[in-house]
């Protein structure tokens, strides 16, 4: 047993390994395909984004023997410090953060940049999975509540001050962890529920829709006096009223926030997500050539390199945020779905491995990785094919960066590391 805990590969499950190494090396084939020009003859050229994505996923294999260098113990003593470094790095981006887009998320290195939030997720997931693996953790109660949610957006609110919504929105997938560790179902239905009566209200507007409130709630009390009696009402009047004011103030909010606090360009995209305006040359352009491109492929696609829209760079950011769109013109309906597949499947061994842990701190973080992997993927690939807005999430060990391939890299390897010691005694 001592012999097995000094080789850093015992014990590691190569099922997830196997799927990482086709990951990443299908995604590298496709930034090739978005990159390369006919002027480009060596694929060890570093001055092209192929030949830096190369050098990336190089640089991952001594990054992967130092996570598996450490055992387990290792990130779970040391996961409120992996943390406040999270964070330290986070507050360093406004004074001295490179601004890319828009956005202040990057440190600049020479000709080198990282953005930090890339790994963030990964030390919240520790920190998380540290706060509630504490045997007298109960997250029904309030108290216990509040401070995971401190834990797990405080990080996002810094993100989003950047300002980078997309790479904050990921921070909703921790709901999935502590649903699981016992966190009412309630925070799910009631955020499910707003987004639809967002949605609804941006499609109908707000005076429709008070209208259609007070008429439902209306009838509702109706039933409740044919049903009940006035008795039953005179029990539940503080409730009904309640509801009207906060599902009002609700609808109001939104469409006050979206026709004076939104700007025009974010009203454009979702106006044009919904269906409420056709905008092919504007704000709706990634996404009109993006559906083009994959709808371009036909079930087998046009092979390696063939993807003549890829090739002629008509769908911006392709190599980053709008990869897929590479994979449906030139591997077809049938390697979209084939991607899809394995994603799934490697997010299901992730969470299959996590339940066969005895140590509740590997079972949170197995499921941390999980649902940050499922958010990403169900969100860019949503992106990519108009069925959600364009929000800039990478897809995972896709998308052209070292900080997001690098990023993925720290969690799941962490996460492979503890998986490989759950057995031992340490």
């Amino acid at each position: 047993m001592r012999q097995e805990k000094n080789n850093i590969f015992a014990g590691i499950d190569w099922i997830l390994v196997f799927f990482y190494v086709i990951f990443v090396g299908f995604g590298w084939l496709n930034i090739y395909a978005t990159s390369k020009t006919d002027e480009d003859t060596q694929i060890f050229d570093f001055t092209t984004k192929y030949g830096k994505q190369l050098l990336w996923v190089g640089l991952s294999i001594p990054l992967i023997v130092f996570i598996l260098f450490f055992n387990s113990k290792f990130y779970e003593r040391y996961a409120s410090i992996f943390y406040l470094i999270a964070i330290v790095l986070l507050l360093l981006l406004f004074p001295f953060g490179k601004e890319i887009n828009g956005a202040k998320a990057w440190f600049n290195f020479g000709s080198m940049s990282l953005q930090p939030a890339e790994f963030v997720k990964a030390f919240t997931s520790l920190a998380i999975a540290k706060l509630l693996s504490d045997r007298q953790y109960n997250l029904k109660l309030v108290k216990n509540q509040i401070k995971a949610f401190i834990v797990v957006f405080f990080p996002a609110i810094l993100i989003i001050l950047q300002p980078d919504p997309g790479s904050a929105l990921i921070y909703l997938s921790f709901f999935l962890v502590l649903n699981r560790e016992g966190l009412t179902l309630n925070y799910i239905i009631f955020g499910v529920l707003s987004i639809s009566l967002f949605i609804l209200t941006i499609l109908f507007g707000t005076e429709i829709m008070l209208i259609w409130l007070f008429s439902i709630l209306t009838l509702i009390v109706i039933y409740l006096i044919f049903k009940g009696g006035k008795r039953l009402i005179r029990f539940n009047w503080h409730k009904i009223l309640i509801t009207y004011l906060m599902v009002g103030l609700f609808i109001y909010g939104t469409g006050f926030v979206y026709e004076n606090v939104f700007k025009q360009h974010h009203r454009d995209r979702f106006e044009v997500l919904l269906g409420m305006k056709i905008d092919t040359k504007n704000i709706g352009y990634n996404s009109y050539q993006s559906e083009l491109t994959i709808s371009s492929g036909g079930f087998f696609g046009k092979g390696f390199l063939n993807g003549d829209i890829t090739r002629g760079n008509f769908v911006p950011e392709q190599h980053t945020d709008y990869i897929f769109s590479t994979v449906g013109e030139e591997w077809g309906f049938l390697g979209s779905a084939l991607v899809i597949i394995i994603f799934m499947l490697m997010i299901a061994r992730i969470i299959y491995l996590s339940e066969t842990h005895a140590n509740k701190f590997g079972r949170i973080y197995g499921y941390g990785v999980a649902s940050i992997l499922f958010f990403h993927v169900t969100v860019n690939i949503g992106m990519v094919v108009g069925l959600l807005p364009t929000v800039g999430i990478p897809l995972p060990f896709f998308s052209y960066g070292g900080s997001s391939l690098w990023g993925f890299t720290i969690l799941l390897f962490i996460f492979i590391r503890l998986d490989a010691h759950k057995n031992y005694d340490w």
